[in-house]
Parts: C-alpha cells; sequence; structure tokens
C-alpha cells in the first residue's frame, strides 16, 4: 500500500528556514503533480503553499512566494519544500500530497502525507 511519509517540521526563530521532505513509499508505477498544503492553527481549511508538476513546473501561494521553494527528485519520486525567511504566520501543518499509479493499468490516486509540524516563534 502506497503511503507519503513526511519529514524535515520542527521549531524555528523568526528568519529561520527548515526543509520538508515528502517520500512515498510501497510499488509505485508513476507520480505527476506533487503539493504542499498547510493548515494553520484554529483554521480547518487546508491552503495550497506550493505545487510541482511532472515536468517541474511549479506553483505558489502569495503569501509564500519568493520565500518558499518546491522541489522533486524523480529517481526517488520525493518531492521538497525549502522554506525560508520563516515568520509566525508560516506556522502550521504541512502535508504533502501526490498523484500516484501503482500500476499502469490503474487510475491516478491521490495520496496524502500525515502532515508535520511547523512552529516559528518570534
Amino acid at each position: 500500500q502506497v503511503q507519503l511519509v513526511e519529514s524535515g517540521g520542527g521549531t524555528v526563530q523568526t528568519g529561520g528556514s527548515l526543509r520538508l521532505s515528502c517520500v512515498p513509499t510501497g510499488h509505485i508505477y508513476s507520480v505527476d503533480a506533487m503539493d504542499w498544503f498547510r493548515q494553520r492553527p484554529g483554521q480547518q481549511q487546508r491552503e495550497l503553499v506550493g505545487a510541482i508538476t511532472g515536468l517541474g513546473n511549479t506553483n505558489y501561494g502569495d503569501s509564500v512566494k519568493g520565500r518558499f521553494t518546491v522541489s522533486r527528485d524523480n529517481t526517488r519520486n520525493a518531492t521538497f519544500l525549502q522554506m525560508n525567511r520563516l515568520t509566525p504566520e508560516d506556522t502550521g501543518t504541512y502535508f504533502c500530497n501526490a498523484r500516484i499509479k501503482e500500476n499502469s493499468r490503474d487510475s491516478v490516486t491521490l495520496y496524502w502525507g500525515q502532515g508535520t509540524q511547523v512552529t516559528v516563534s518570534s
């Protein structure tokens, strides 16, 4: 069974940096677009932070443009979120997702990671 394993969260001071990783495990045939979302404290909705297509094209939420960078390593089917110049407003739980085919005949399934906590202190 496919799972997305996230890591890299933690506590950092304002202005600091963190790098999140999201690596799928299990039998995988292909991975298409991958996204990063976050859920801030007290909010029910997740907001898009960054996205990367299978070809490597990226898109970002307005609040993180110029500070965050999404990348991927196709040899590991992994995606990464480099977060720089962090502020307390970036605090939240960060989730990755990925559109995965487990076999060539399968349709694409959207999988989510378990989330990793990012806390930025002032």
